[in-house]
């Protein structure tokens, strides 16, 4: 018989395949930091259920996504703005390290913050331009 947390687990992961699969580059970039943003609240929700594993678990995730992020930037075409970016994702990455070491959810809330303000920025940008 099937479980229900298994059967949702497999159906999660077909739809990001899927939706990785066929994906723009400015689409993949858009899921990379929906995903990051979510890895936070997520770690977020464990630290609220004293559940340090999965916090760092997942705050590990969110330093790989980041990390992830940094490695795409383009530096020879974007200039100042992916140097710029570059400092701020070295940023990120380092302060979700402390905040996991200090079991400091305020850092995490700054980091998801600077991403999410990103990836309004990204979302805005038209990839036909």
């Amino acid at each position: 018989m099937y479980s229900k947390q298994r059967a949702l687990a497999q159906y999660k992961k077909i739809s990001t395949e899927s939706a990785i699969e066929g994906s723009s580059p400015h689409r993949l970039i858009q899921l990379l930091m929906a995903a990051g943003i979510e890895r936070m609240a997520q770690a977020k929700k464990a630290h609220e259920n004293n559940n340090v594993e999965q916090k760092g678990i997942l705050l590990g995730k969110a330093i790989s996504i980041v990390g992830g992020l940094q490695c795409s930037l383009d530096k020879a075409r974007g200039s100042e703005v992916a140097s710029n970016l570059d400092k701020l994702y070295d940023y990120m990455q380092r302060r979700l390290l402390q905040a996991n070491l200090k079991n400091d959810m305020q850092m995490v809330e700054e980091v998801s913050a600077l991403l999410a303000q990103i990836k309004s920025s990204w979302d805005a940008i038209d990839p036909a331009a």
